[in-house]
């Protein structure tokens, strides 16, 4: 029992780095977090043991096996602790697991930053500041953090999906070096609503262009990783989207955005001061309260048209019923399914985030740094509130 109670009694650590402390102030701060995390290390094998060192004892469940250096970045610099070892494995202590998460975290900020088109020299004056004038990175290091996070993102774009009612597509373009030259790359997205009545990101493509082959490999991407049930699909008018939606969705109804749509009405009037009644009209046609009273406006104003804007009248005929499908949808829903401005929305956050890096060296690049901001958007989607009530 005298030998256990030893155990409870850390009063020479603690004099040892409150000495360390007081002789050398915050300069040794380093040194006295390695005392205090040995020394906890070392009671906590103890406990796992079962039994003190060269104790005998029936309750001893395995043998104490020396110590293993191991050097982790901290925020106090680098700093060589002491892993207590047992023999047959399978013990670690648990402040440095949690060092070792914060070392990994170091690591994934370093390859954000990376990612970010943040040079080598200017990380490590970053890490400097955090960590202290000793840390060196070099451009290895840099990018094999990249790597490792690689492997993750990679994991979250292949994730198998569920039964998804709702998709949303759309794409925004990026300026990536390729193949010698800079090419503005099409950044393929589609968002959904599950079943369950969450918002996810499905996925995202990075392109050359958005061709219906493109459009096409990303739509059967998402597919064969399960993607069923859909029954309204929102984006806007992109011919190769188009080819690529009729083709693996066939007959499943679609809607044209329609503030995409309220805005492509605006370039067939030739008038700047009538813009704005036009623009009031249409919304009154997609504020109408179901298909029939919406087709009624529709022709009230295709025929007021014909006179002051005839362009417009001919557009409006064709175009504005691909705004319609929405009417389709429960009331609850149609306010949030009528446009991709959610969409939109995930694009500007992309935007603000990649305008970081300007240009991307490669596809590769573009596509690690965008899948980051989707996968936490994502993330923060699943924790949140139902979007749409799916039950009734």
């Amino acid at each position: 029992m005298a030998q256990r109670a030893n155990l409870e009694d850390v009063s020479q650590p603690l004099h040892d780095a409150y000495a360390c402390l007081l002789a050398n102030g915050l300069d040794g701060a380093g040194e006295a977090l390695r005392i205090l995390v040995n020394e906890a290390s070392r009671i906590e094998r103890a406990q796992h043991l079962q039994a003190m060192p060269y104790e005998r004892s029936a309750q001893r469940i395995d043998q104490a096996n020396g110590y293993k250096p191991k050097t982790m970045l901290t925020r106090m610099g680098e700093i060589t602790f002491e892993v207590p070892q047992v023999r047959s494995g399978g013990f670690y202590p648990s402040a440095l697991e949690r060092g070792s998460r914060s070392e990994q975290s170091v690591n994934l900020a370093l390859a954000e930053m990376y990612v970010q088109g943040v040079s080598t020299r200017k990380v490590i004056e970053v890490l400097q500041k955090l960590v202290g004038p000793e840390v060196s990175v070099s451009s290895t290091q840099i990018s094999r953090c990249a790597e490792k996070l690689d492997i993750g993102l990679q994991a979250w774009r292949n994730r198998p999906l569920d039964e998804t009612p709702y998709l949303l597509l759309d794409a925004r373009y990026e300026r990536v070096r390729e193949a010698g030259q800079v090419v503005d790359c099409a950044v393929l997205v589609a968002v959904g609503v599950t079943a369950s009545g969450h918002r996810r990101v499905l996925g995202v493509s990075v392109a050359l262009s958005e061709a219906e082959v493109h459009w096409r490999a990303f739509l059967d991407s998402l597919i064969q990783r399960g993607l069923r049930g859909v029954k309204f699909i929102a984006s806007d008018d992109h011919g190769g989207l188009k080819a690529a939606r009729k083709a693996l969705f066939a007959g499943v109804p679609w809607q044209r955005c329609q503030f995409h749509l309220q805005h492509n009405a605006q370039g067939y009037v030739s008038k700047l001061d009538r813009r704005v009644p036009v623009a009031r009209t249409i919304r009154a046609i997609f504020n109408a309260p179901d298909v029939n009273e919406a087709n009624r406006l529709l022709g009230q104003a295709i025929q007021s048209w014909r006179t002051e804007h005839p362009k417009l009248a001919v557009w409006a005929e064709t175009n504005l019923t691909e705004g319609f499908a929405v009417f389709a949808l429960p009331p609850e829903h149609r306010v949030r399914m009528r446009t991709t401005n959610g969409l939109e929305r995930l694009n500007k956050e992309i935007k603000r985030r990649t305008r970081v890096a300007t240009l991307f060296p490669n596809t590769a690049s573009c596509l690690r740094l965008v899948t980051a901001i989707l996968a936490e958007q994502d993330e923060e989607w699943m924790t949140a509130k139902i979007y749409l009530t799916m039950k009734p």
